[in-house]
């Protein structure tokens, strides 16, 4: 009698060989495909720092609510701000100012070849 096809060992190599490689490629798209393993971990680390940023802005607007709260009730608070944005004062102040040590630069010392010839 004569074997079928799928018995004899040649067929059946080739089929595993055929099954091992579709699982490897298989694999390899799950791991490194579109929407695979490695682009869900970076999606997610995306999502993190943008739910980080979220949570700092949303401070960032309360802080700025209870400001311009402040701005609209408080008087000491709109004279703070007066005072140290505008530069003004009560009747009777004087207001001293120092030039800033970063926006001063020193001119260079003058050397004999500075002075024109006469």
């Amino acid at each position: 009698m004569k074997q079928t096809t799928w018995l004899n060992p040649k067929y059946q190599r080739t089929a595993i060989l055929g099954m091992a490689l579709f699982c490897i490629a298989l694999i390899v798209h799950e791991i490194f495909g579109a929407h695979g393993y490695l682009a869900l971990r970076r999606e997610r680390k995306d999502f993190d720092s943008l739910q980080q940023k979220i949570q700092q802005l949303q401070q960032e607007n309360q802080r700025l609510e209870s400001q311009i709260k402040a701005l609209k009730s408080d008087p000491k608070a709109i004279e703070k701000l007066a005072r140290e944005q505008m530069g003004l004062a009560r009747p009777g102040e004087i207001i001293f100012t120092l030039p800033d040590k970063h926006n001063q630069a020193d001119p260079p010392p003058k050397t004999a070849n500075d002075n024109p010839p006469k």
